[in-house]
């Protein structure tokens, strides 16, 4: 995998990280390839770095991705142009609606949890990004995703907290700083994010 080689020569730091990063890969792999769908949920920057994933997966990010859709009953000559191929990705820190309502009329603590609970199916992966490994809604999230059958996977630091028991694959960076793991975080879901796309597009 020369794009996770890339990684640990440009980050040696991550070098321990090298199986967990090849595990949640293929767990991803496996999902996507059965017409499973990943759900990304975290706090605060971890909710941006969700949101980041999820636009590197919907569309193309460093090589084409072609179409695999019938156009012939289409009247827009330019869709099959512009369409790229995407990964089924949903961050579920978008819904600020649905975020406020159950916050107010439940618990907030359960926010992702209850979306999980809506969406994720079984051969899903749920990945859970918490740079202590403690937060609770997302730990809820993950229950919640085991319960529905879900692969559940953690992006995390530290010592990878509670958070670490409930995953499936578990990716932990040696930091202890929430602003240090967090740096660490985008070089990773950037690799995995690159040899999915390699995956799945790279003969084009």
């Amino acid at each position: 995998m020369v794009e996770l080689d890339t990684l640990i020569l440009r980050y040696p730091i991550l070098r321990d990280c090298k199986e967990s990063i090849i595990s949640v890969f293929n767990q991803l792999v496996k999902s996507f390839e059965a017409n499973g769908r990943l759900y990304v949920c975290g706090n605060g920057g971890s909710a941006a770095d969700a949101l980041h994933i999820v636009g590197e997966l919907v569309k193309s990010f460093v090589i084409p991705r072609t179409v695999d859709i019938n156009f012939e009953k289409c009247t827009n000559s330019d869709l099959a142009r512009n369409l790229q191929g995407a990964l089924p990705a949903f961050a579920l820190v978008e819904n600020i609606a649905l975020a406020t309502a159950y916050s107010n009329d439940v618990n907030a603590d359960y926010v992702f949890a209850q979306q999980v609970y809506a969406y994720a199916r079984k051969g899903d992966c749920v990945l859970g990004i918490s740079t202590s490994g403690n937060s609770r809604n997302i730990m809820y999230a993950l229950e919640a995703a085991r319960g529905r059958g879900a692969v559940t996977l953690g992006l995390t630091g530290r010592d990878g907290g509670k958070m670490k028991d409930l995953c499936d694959e578990c990716i932990v960076v040696p930091e202890m700083e929430t602003y240090k793991i967090q740096e660490l975080h985008l070089p990773i879901y950037h690799a995995l994010c690159i040899m999915l796309e390699e995956y799945f597009w790279g003969s084009n």
